[in-house]
């Protein structure tokens, strides 16, 4: 049996109305998870995460491998007590973060050996290294490891990089020592071809019993908007229907409300609390930079329709004042808002598939996030 279970409970057209069981609880979906890469998620505490009704959240691989490193945090007692959150959490393979090093890394078919971004330690991640590291940081859900291509990449690159993925995802279910509570995802892969895409998930079918769930790799990496939406048309309906699907890196909403009408279950991304940082807010307008000069007298909530704690407390002048005061009350503000804001949409997105109005929602939220007529 396998530890992380999917139950289908209702759709609307391809939209998915369902929830996932893992050790540490369930989740509805379809789910927004904030990403607190080294064990944290910028600026907010677990407790903050638990009042917005953060039910997931991600954990980098990679990073955490680098500092305070796996064994480290094994011996805390695993992620959960390390970071004190006691709900789900995913783990990503760190096969993205490795990728993006560029020139700094060198792919092998025994895994890809680089050189650390903190301190040019030379190092290597291997399907095994991957698996070993996230089985001592004990998440919920595992990624198999993976080649992502850039964008773009070569026709015959994508093709064997592919290959590459599902030889090294075999890799991974034979690693991985703790089948019995840590659920693993196979990652098609196969850029913006839709025939390679057929080949990936091919391929990764034959070992569909191993894996908990599919995740759609190689999008959001920089791709024009269409070529995204057009391979999630394609391929998102032919994933398995019992099992979950996750779109890896998508965190803007009008792309969350695409994936869900594409039978997208799960999505993360680091965004809302980027451009949170930065003084970036998502309203149901559009976005706004509150740190611009219009705000410094503006004495209204960053949205009038949201009921987070932020909006019900604090004004666009004020946080404009805490961001050009370098006060960090403003980056946290921003943050606690944006993800809110995200996790509230999924809220609304989830009883509209309920009540077979999804697609009169999505509407809706796009006409008046654009500004349409």
């Amino acid at each position: 049996m396998l530890p992380v279970k999917y139950t289908l409970k209702k759709t609307d057209g391809k939209a998915r109305l369902g929830e996932i069981e893992t050790p540490h609880g369930k989740i509805q979906t379809p789910i927004f998870m904030p990403v607190g890469t080294q064990a944290t998620v910028k600026t907010m505490t677990p407790e903050e995460l638990k009042e917005i009704k953060a039910e997931i959240i991600l954990s980098n691989t990679y990073h955490l491998f680098l500092r305070p490193g796996d064994e480290l945090i094994a011996k805390a007692g695993g992620l959960h007590k390390f970071m004190h959150w006691d709900r789900p959490i995913l783990t990503d393979s760190g096969g993205f973060q490795v990728f993006s090093l560029g020139a700094l890394r060198k792919i092998t078919e025994e895994g890809v050996k680089f050189n650390s971004h903190i301190d040019g330690r030379k190092l290597f991640i291997s399907p095994e290294k991957s698996i070993e590291i996230q089985n001592n940081l004990g998440s919920d859900i595992m990624m198999a490891f993976d080649e992502c291509p850039p964008y773009p990449a070569e026709y015959e690159y994508v093709k064997q990089s592919l290959h590459r993925t599902t030889r090294w995802a075999k890799r991974c279910i034979d690693t991985n020592k703790h089948k019995d509570r840590q659920g693993l995802f196979g990652i098609v892969q196969g850029g913006v071809h839709e025939d390679l895409r057929d080949i990936s998930l091919e391929e990764l079918m034959q070992y569909e019993d191993e894996f908990s769930g599919f995740a759609i790799g190689g999008l959001s990496v920089g791709e024009p908007k269409e070529h995204m939406y057009r391979i999630l048309d394609y391929i998102t309906p032919k994933l398995p229907e019992n099992k979950p699907r996750y779109l890896m890196g998508v965190g803007e909403p009008l792309d969350i409300l695409e994936a869900v009408s594409q039978g997208i279950d799960m999505m993360d991304c680091v965004l809302p609390s980027r451009i949170g940082r930065h003084g970036t807010v998502f309203t149901r307008t559009g976005k706004l930079v509150v740190k611009n000069a219009k705000y410094k007298e503006d004495f209204t909530p960053i949205d009038e329709e949201c009921d987070c704690y932020v909006c019900k407390n604090y004004t666009r002048g004020y946080i404009r004042h805490l961001f050009k005061a370098n006060e960090l009350l403003g980056m946290r503000l921003a943050t606690y808002h944006n993800l809110h804001f995200l996790i509230k949409m999924m809220d609304e997105i989830r009883e509209a598939i309920a009540e077979d109005r999804f697609y009169e929602y999505k509407e809706n939220f796009i006409k008046k996030y654009t500004g349409e007529k």
